[in-house]
């Protein structure tokens, strides 16, 4: 855990853009560590995960969904989440909505695109996100508030592409918020920026950075919780 790093971090902010401490695969201690620093905003990638952390910590912190959801995983952090930042496919958006109902919620969800050049990430092309919105399934989630996107760069030392793909995701939130959030106020949020590239991100539009290993050191996965089933 390295404090230090993480206020240098949040000192150096703008105020538009929020620190999202990824947490995930770290012990309760370490977040409880942080949220006495300060911080709300915490970042899991498992559900099961989320959901013990939740029950042991806090009540006032954030929880952001930010990895690969599995529809079958919903229920475990519906009745709680802050955010949900990685919605990728309609399928995943309708449980979301449906778990959410169950629990009398709105859940605010960010739509995740796929930018980068590697075929492991998840995400909608503009194409396919248009033909959701625009689609009867869509209009009928009341339960569910699309609150803006979020992406991962390519993980490469090519900091130009990069750069690239972030302003990618910038130009796709902008068309959304002209053709199909114009007036929606909450439509507002471009997630995106690691602890390598958070600072190109700012640049290119982010309001979310989503910061885990300069913050909580390096991850060690053989002592991650079991797989979930």
């Amino acid at each position: 855990m390295n404090i230090e790093k993480y206020n240098e971090i949040k000192s150096s902010l703008p105020d538009h853009v929020q620190l999202i401490a990824v947490s995930k695969f770290k012990p309760a201690t370490d977040i409880q560590m942080l949220y006495d620093e300060g911080n709300r905003a915490f970042g899991e990638n498992k559900a099961q995960e989320m959901k013990a952390k939740h029950e042991v910590l806090p009540k006032d912190i954030q929880w952001h969904f930010i990895g690969h959801l599995q529809t079958n995983k919903v229920k475990y952090i519906a009745p709680f989440v802050t955010l949900i930042h990685s919605i990728d496919s309609e399928a995943l958006l309708q449980e979301v909505d449906k778990q959410a109902a169950k629990n009398d919620r709105v859940i605010p969800c960010l739509i995740q695109f796929h930018i980068a050049k590697e075929d492991t990430k998840f995400g909608f092309s503009l194409g396919e996100c248009e033909t959701m919105l625009q689609g009867e399934v869509f209009q009928n989630l009341h339960h569910v508030k699309i609150c803006g996107v979020m992406g991962m760069a390519t993980f490469t030392e090519n900091m130009d592409q990069v750069r690239r793909e972030f302003q990618k995701l910038h130009s796709i939130f902008n068309t959304l918020k002209e053709k199909y959030f114009p007036n929606n106020p909450d439509f507002k949020e471009i997630s995106m920026g690691m602890t390598d590239d958070y600072p190109i991100a700012i640049e290119e539009g982010s309001t979310m950075i989503r910061i885990g290993s300069a913050i909580f050191g390096p991850r060690d996965y053989s002592q991650m919780l079991s797989p979930e089933i």
